[in-house]
């Protein structure tokens, strides 16, 4: 099912770049407008793909985000001190 999807990843991508190059050429404001619009739906449909194919979740438990004195770099008294998260 994978190489299916890459398959409609590339596809859509060989459509944004044709319509791009039909942008740079001479057209009526009708065609113009149908192609951005098509531009448009491309980007989508490779975007809701490459999301299903290519989900990015990241997990960071509570006990990560708390930090405290000792975990925190400290360069002479900088208030900008850099928090050392442990994963």
């Amino acid at each position: 099912m994978t190489d299916e999807k890459f398959a409609l990843l590339r596809t859509h991508r060989n459509n944004i770049g044709r319509y791009r190059r039909l942008l740079k050429t001479k057209l009526t404001e009708f065609e113009r407008q149908f192609i951005e619009r098509r531009l448009v739906e491309e980007r989508s449909a490779m975007e809701r793909i490459a999301a299903s194919v290519f989900p990015l979740t990241f997990q960071v438990g509570a006990k990560a985000l708390e930090t405290s004195a000792s975990e925190t770099i400290n360069d002479g008294g900088n208030r900008d001190a850099v928090p050392i998260f442990s994963f």
